[in-house]
């Protein structure tokens, strides 16, 4: 038995017409004659008297009229306490420009499905500043490379994204394949990277030290939309993670990936926020969503280059 079943039934007896009632519930007589139907076989028993001039209840559909008509109040009445009982509330959520160029949107629809009446406050900003925001709690949670600035924060590591090497395919000779980039040969590739003080750089820097080369950039730009644009025009190769190109929709066309031979040449993600007693239902709510939301990219092969980490599946 279903509630639709009790809804069709009950407005065709305050109608008097099966006619009218399917224009009033907006569905084809035929549909809901069937529909009625199945209740009546369902309880084994005649609920309405069928003629030219209309419908009308038997006796039996007389008593279970009267019961439709409470179940139905009573589901009226659940469903405005279940919209009462909503999660409400702002939280604000801090990406790096790589991690929001991939993940953003996705969290965002997935909010509105799971959570309509939460607004989420996004801020995109680089790592560093990411990480002064929580510790002044001006960020309830963001996702992280480096989680050891903050004594009281929830961390949970979710992923690791390799270090590619990142080129325009319409500024490099045709069928040069995918095979891991030796840092002797990344140092030989005119190089645009974020500048020194950027947690991508030291990373780079740290591979190149092992391999004992020298980096000379041709360029250091800290904006991911300016530094992407630069590599499209045939400026100069960057190594990003493969989110780097998450906002372009045309990436695999546009864009040549290789990583890094290095194998230490990688970044961890995590999300950090505030400890669980300082956040509200609300945070606690995105924290799980957007976990759900990255690990969904990264087992549909949204996210390129990048892995869970065990034990975060």
């Amino acid at each position: 038995m279903e509630l639709r079943q009790l809804r069709y039934f009950v407005r065709a007896i305050e109608l008097g017409s099966m006619g009218r009632a399917a224009i009033d519930l907006g569905v084809v007589q035929s549909a809901l004659s069937q529909q009625i139907s199945r209740l009546e076989g369902e309880l084994a028993t005649r609920l309405l008297q069928r003629s030219a001039r209309g419908v009308l209840p038997t006796d039996a559909g007389a008593a279970f009229f009267r019961e439709a008509q409470l179940t139905l109040r009573h589901a009226e009445q659940a469903q405005r306490a279940a919209r009462a009982a909503r999660l409400t509330g702002t939280v604000s959520v801090g990406l790096a420009p790589t991690t929001g160029a991939v993940l953003a949107l996705p969290l965002m629809t997935a909010m509105r499905e799971r959570y309509p009446d939460v607004r989420l406050h996004m801020v995109e900003s680089l790592s560093g500043h990411l990480t002064a925001m929580l510790n002044a709690r001006q960020l309830d949670l963001a996702v992280l490379f480096s989680t050891q600035a903050g004594r009281r924060w929830s961390v949970l590591p979710l992923l690791d994204e390799k270090l590619l090497l990142i080129r325009s395919r319409r500024h490099m000779p045709a069928g040069t394949g995918a095979r891991p980039v030796s840092m002797r040969a990344l140092a030989a590739q005119p190089l645009i990277l974020p500048t020194g003080g950027h947690g991508l750089r030291a990373t780079i820097d740290a591979a190149a030290l092992r391999a004992r080369v020298g980096l000379q950039p041709v360029a250091e730009i800290d904006s991911l939309a300016m530094l992407m644009a630069a590599v499209d025009a045939g400026f100069g190769a960057t190594v990003q993670p493969g989110a780097a190109v998450g906002r372009y929709p045309d990436a695999a066309e546009r864009f040549h990936l290789a990583p890094l031979a290095d194998p230490q040449a990688h970044r961890r993600n995590a999300i950090c926020s505030l400890s669980d007693d300082e956040l509200s239902p609300a945070a606690l709510a995105v924290r799980v969503v957007l976990a759900d939301v990255a690990r969904g990219l990264v087992g549909a092969g949204q996210w390129p280059g990048a892995t869970l980490v065990q034990g975060a599946d």
